[in-house]
């Protein structure tokens, strides 16, 4: 009950020792509250520090051997593990998370199975998981991969080179023998479903840039003396991707092949290789494939102060359907490191891929890619990536520095051209609702695709973190121009393209 003073409301005395006891109370309860969470914090701080430490100690412990460090590049399974170092799991136990997010948009799109020909951003994101068990001589590991698009609406790319959702990548067993015989030789036996980078990767490629990424099941060994030479030899059956449902494989598709590669003359080092394919999985006779690919590459690797280069000759023989396969694929390369501040590198290069001038007659000549990755030395991949290595002959210019440690950029500049002009602009010799690819079978619209300047940053942190970014704009030829309309170029695909992306890539 409030009284009045002098005209004026006031509290009896009693109620406002009250609130003066409620506010004493509270603030009484709010320091109790207080120093009971500081102790708890105390109790809990040396926990918090450990893992602390042992997330730091992660930096500098090097990185047990996994059951695929043979089989693919090394950055692909030696990063630091923090979340195993988190949680203190023993050494024999390994446990790491991969994730990457990359947004890219393009316009003018060039695909026939693009219609409506609009501007197609997308933010592609690819997730892995490993987990292995390492032991001494026998090795386990689990992989898995989900990867998936996001803002694409219909009419917009995306099959299974960017989209194949929570799927086993590798499941295998390795067992490995060191100094067999007293020989000095190490061989290596792995089993399983498993994942493979061979050479330059133009025919066998754990992908890279590609949000999807190439598996086989099978087998897989190979014998190696230190650093000088090693050979390996498969036998397996691709898995067939699918974007939603688990992958499979098929035994009307198996895949086979040996290779070798020498280091022990340094300016001459060596791979030579043969890959067998028996592909008839399907109906269509015309898309059965026998092939064999046989290969010779030549190089040294770049160092400062020095001209470095590459050759590589492949050639494939073989059955397409019922007629008779004869295809090949040239490149070369040749570069120079200077010995400047941020260490520049200049080459030039040229890549010839055979194509198949006629889709009808008793040859084909189109090369075929097996299971290579789409080189990041032609085009950035993602979404956009137009040009392979079929059907094709670019010459071109790249310079690459490092401006800082962790730092790299590059320029490039091509020019690109059909080999055949009556043959297919896509991925392999057939136009399909998948591949998006081009074709004027009469050749009347020429061979001159155009000609692309490319930049691209990468930023390295560390082993775990890096940023990568590039710009393209593709300078279309006059193919577009004259391409009939049964072709299917979506409206505007004449035009020049613009392609930009930026990616994030974490692991821990």
């Amino acid at each position: 009950m409030k009284l009045m003073r002098d005209g004026r409301e006031c509290w009896p005395m009693t109620t406002m020792v009250c609130l003066v006891i409620l506010v004493l109370s509270f603030v009484g309860s709010v320091s109790s509250w207080a120093l009971r969470e500081a102790e708890a914090s105390a109790e809990f701080r040396p926990f918090v520090e450990s893992i602390g430490d042992r997330v730091r100690a992660a930096s500098t412990t090097p990185v047990p051997e996994t059951a695929d460090a043979v089989l693919v590049r090394t950055r692909e399974w030696k990063w630091n593990r923090y979340l195993k170092s988190a949680l203190n799991l023993p050494d024999w136990l390994d446990l790491g998370i991969e994730h990457r997010t990359r947004f890219g948009v393009y316009d003018h799109p060039w695909r026939s199975n693009q219609p409506l020909g609009r501007t197609d951003p997308q933010i592609e994101q690819r997730s892995r998981l490993r987990f292995g068990l390492n032991g001494t001589s026998v090795k386990f590991l689990f992989e898995g991969q989900d990867s998936r698009t996001h803002l694409d609406d219909p009419g917009d790319f995306v099959n299974d080179t960017i989209v194949n959702e929570w799927d086993i990548l590798q499941l295998l067993v390795s067992a490995t023998a060191t100094n067999v015989l007293g020989t000095g030789l190490r061989a290596d036996l792995h089993v399983g479903r498993l994942t493979m980078d061979f050479g330059r990767r133009w025919l066998i490629a754990r992908n890279g840039m590609r949000n999807t990424t190439n598996a086989f099941d099978g087998i897989h060994a190979q014998v190696a003396h230190a650093h000088d030479w090693r050979v390996r030899a498969f036998l397996v059956e691709p898995v067939i991707r699918d974007d939603v449902q688990l992958d499979e494989q098929s035994a009307r598709n198996v895949f086979w092949g040996i290779y070798w590669e020498s280091n022990q003359v340094p300016w001459l080092r060596t791979n030579l290789y043969y890959f067998g394919l028996n592909d008839q999985r399907t109906s269509i006779v015309s898309r059965q494939r026998t092939f064999s690919t046989f290969g010779l590459r030549l190089y040294e690797p770049p160092k400062k102060s020095w001209l470095d280069y590459s050759l590589e000759n492949i050639w494939q023989i073989g059955k397409r359907g019922n007629v008779d396969h004869f295809a090949h694929f040239q490149h070369i390369h040749i570069g120079y490191t200077f010995n400047l501040p941020w260490s520049p590198r200049f080459l030039i290069h040229y890549d010839y891929a055979s194509g198949d001038s006629n889709p009808t007659d008793s040859q084909d000549s189109a090369f075929d890619t097996l299971f290579g990755a789409r080189h990041p030395q032609f085009n950035p991949i993602g979404n956009f990536g137009p040009f392979f290595s079929h059907n094709l002959s670019s010459p071109g210019w790249r310079i690459l520095a490092v401006p800082h440690k962790g730092w790299k950029v590059m320029f490039k500049h091509r020019v690109w051209y059909l080999a055949t002009s009556r043959g297919t602009f896509g991925n392999g010799p057939f136009v399909t609702n998948t591949n998006g690819g081009l074709r004027d079978a009469s050749g009347g619209s020429g061979n001159f695709l155009g000609h692309d300047i490319e930049t691209r940053v990468q930023w390295k942190i560390n082993d775990n973190w890096n940023f990568d970014g590039g710009y393209t704009h593709w300078f279309k030829g006059s193919y577009f121009d004259r391409l009939p309309a049964s072709a299917g170029l979506p409206s505007g695909g004449e035009k020049d393209s613009d392609y930009f992306y930026i990616e994030t890539t974490f692991r821990f």
